[in-house]
């Protein structure tokens, strides 16, 4: 009986190992076996699980607070190398690590847009994000100038003016704490749906159906892709139909609106701009392509603007002689006024050049998009490695933005680095580069830098919990969304 035993136990262990080996070895076979010699060139790495790859390690790194370790365990068992070999969202894909590799893929046509299916289908296919290399170029060519001209944005700074004051005015007067990161998400996206359909949608309770929809669809992007109820994802595809609808509505409303109308001709929103804007050879945008774009700029308008406000009255706060910098250069702006009770203007904006640097040291330390998502075109060689044609290839903003080898002591708050010729090339990519850097990057700072102004100028934040943790899914952020009081300054 015991020798029975003894053999059965055996068989077990052996066919558990067995079973360990071929599910762990499962991907490699599948996507790298099958490239022949081009196998022995890939980047060093592995490709996880079968079906779910190295999304459990992901996950475990990101919801525990320590997002680098993710990538650190890759350094630890491979060495350091520019690019790593993974499967995540569902695909093999290569992780760019160094500032040149990620310049590379950004830069080079050969790679087209790489998002996973799962976000195609939330933000549209005929926006900017599930299109190709070609149709990308004519999209980008027709929004430029409603979306970042000069003209644009002279318009826009008054809808985020009045916003921002009203906005100010109102939490000033809150004496309860309240979550200061979801205020002004809310805030950035009433701000981005005046800029889009001007006063077309003023009820409070359709705004913040509307919002709320926003924040599905934002979970959803960066969620397991199940389609079943309960699930974020199923969550999120439910939220796009209802904000399709609504789009679509006012798209066929301006549609049919005669233009000789007053309230035609005194319309200077984003909608307006894109419905007249034409290319070269007087092609102009579909209602479908529209409809995807305004979902696409609402995403990121309210997203990132509300974060990136949030985390840089913290930042501020957190460094007085920052604040004290930064605030003495609005001061001077407002000293050079005719009238000092005017509103900003866009030229003031321009104007505001320490402004910008403590903008974009906020985005290189809090880094809202942990990576981007290319896809190669064809078979590409890259610092003595092959990417496979078909993969897709991950630029992982965090490991340029937190090397010490472009920027000193990566881990601290100092805008003033970004002083002068401090900055190398590649190594500051918040909004991405190359020919699909975002558009909206300048609107964007814009609305971001008149909250600031207003903030430096007449407020400041006591944050209930200052010692709060961070969460980095699906956007860093607090774990208390910033729970706070606005004050006034005492004169103010």
């Amino acid at each position: 009986m015991d020798s029975d035993q003894g053999l059965f136990y055996t068989i077990l262990l052996v066919g558990i190992f067995l079973l360990y080996s071929l599910l762990r070895n499962l991907n490699h076979w599948i996507y790298v076996n099958r490239l022949g010699a081009m196998k022995n060139t890939l980047p060093p790495g592995d490709l996880g699980w079968p079906l779910i790859g190295n999304m459990l390690s992901f996950f475990r790194a990101f919801k525990s607070g320590k997002p680098d370790s993710f990538l650190g365990s890759f350094t630890a068992r491979f060495g350091k190398a520019p690019l790593y070999r993974a499967f995540l969202f569902g695909k093999p894909c290569i992780i760019a690590t160094s500032a040149e590799t990620c310049r590379k893929v950004l830069t080079d046509e050969r790679f087209g847009a790489g998002w996973p299916k799962s976000v195609s289908d939330l933000v549209g296919k005929r926006g900017l994000h599930g299109v190709s290399n070609q149709e990308r170029k004519r999209l980008r060519q027709l929004i430029a100038t409603p979306v970042a001209s000069q003209e644009a944005l002279s318009i826009f700074i008054d809808y985020v003016d009045e916003i921002a004051r009203n906005a100010f005015d109102t939490w000033e007067k809150t004496e309860e704490p309240f979550e200061f990161l979801t205020e002004m998400r809310k805030t950035a996206f009433k701000v981005m749906m005046n800029i889009i359909l001007s006063d077309e949608v003023t009820d409070e309770k359709e705004l913040n159906r509307l919002a709320h929809d926003y924040t599905l669809l934002s979970h959803g992007l960066k969620a397991t892709p199940i389609n079943l109820p309960g699930f974020a994802y199923h969550r999120a595809l439910k939220a796009r139909k209802r904000l399709l609808k609504t789009f679509s509505a006012s798209v066929s409303k301006r549609r049919m609106m005669p233009k000789s109308t007053e309230d035609s001709k005194a319309r200077k929103d984003l909608l307006t701009l894109m419905m007249d804007i034409q290319d070269d050879e007087g092609t102009r945008l579909s209602d479908d392509e529209i409809v995807d774009l305004i979902i696409i700029f609402l995403i990121a308008g309210h997203e990132s603007s509300g974060h990136a406000v949030t985390w840089t009255i913290i930042f501020l706060q957190e460094h007085p002689e920052v604040l004290q910098k930064a605030k003495e250069e609005q001061e001077e702006l407002v000293k050079q006024r005719e009238n000092p009770a005017a509103r900003l203007t866009y030229n003031e904006v321009r104007q505001m050049k320490y402004l910008q640097k403590v903008i974009l040291e906020t985005l290189r330390l809090v880094n809202l998009s942990f990576a981007l998502f290319r896809e190669a075109k064809s078979d590409i060689n890259m610092n003595g490695y092959t990417i496979p044609k078909g993969w897709r290839v991950l630029p992982w903003i965090r490991s340029v933005h937190f090397d010490p080898e472009n920027h000193e002591n990566p881990m601290d708050f100092n805008p003033s680095r970004l002083e002068g010729e401090k900055v190398k090339l590649g190594t500051l990519i918040p909004f991405g580069a190359g020919s699909r850097l975002c558009p909206g990057a300048d609107l964007a700072k814009l609305e971001v830098s008149v909250f600031l102004h207003y903030f430096l100028l007449n407020y400041r934040l006591e944050r209930v919990n200052p010692k709060s943790g961070v969460e980095y899914l699906p956007a860093t952020r607090p774990a208390d969304k910033c729970l706070a009081k606005i004050k006034k300054l005492s004169y103010a």
